[in-house]
């Protein structure tokens, strides 16, 4: 009974909301890298063998418009960066599976429905590139990300799949698409 009005809100609040989804922009890097950073800080997730320490959190646009396969798209109010996720086709997860990576959002965008409507956009997208699974990793100090994982679907693993080269995250999750 209490899950409605939630649910009803979230919807309400991404409608009030101008918000643009689009292809990753150099100009994009410094806000992206910014958000990450401090989403991790937020939930004391700054850790080593995470995002945090990854040079190509800086570089994000010339990470995926140099892989093939791969993209990110990032969520806009009019010219400001509220988060943004992306599909890669990580070394080592096979033909089929890619990872849903960098998935985050400004604290104003979140419980708005926007971090679902990211993930389903890549969920699509993953699979007309004709991706079958997509794996993500994540950590116990997101718990809402990960609850909102669950209900996309994403099941538990006991391991890690391919090579990510984030040790620091202790959640493997892998869904069918």
């Amino acid at each position: 009974m209490t899950l409605l009005p939630t649910v009803l809100l979230m919807r309400t609040r991404l409608l009030e909301m101008d918000i643009s989804i689009t292809p990753i922009a150099p100009l994009h890097n410094k806000a992206l890298a910014t958000i990450i950073r401090a989403a991790l800080e937020e939930f004391s997730a700054n850790k080593p063998g995470t995002v945090y320490f990854d040079d190509s959190t800086d570089h994000l646009y010339e990470l995926f418009s140099s892989t093939p396969q791969s993209f990110y798209i990032v969520a806009l109010e009019g010219d400001t960066v509220l988060g943004g996720a992306g599909i890669f086709p990580t070394e080592g997860l096979g033909a089929t599976t890619c990872e849903l990576v960098k998935m985050y959002l400004t604290p104003s965008a979140r419980g708005t429905g926007l971090g679902k409507k990211l993930i389903a956009t890549c969920l699509a997208e993953a699979k007309k590139i004709g991706f079958t699974h997509v794996y993500l990793e994540t950590m116990p100090e997101l718990k809402k990300a990960v609850s909102v994982y669950e209900k996309f679907g994403f099941t538990y693993l006991q391991a890690p799949m391919g090579n990510t080269g984030h040790n620091g995250c202790d959640i493997w999750m892998l869904k069918e698409i």
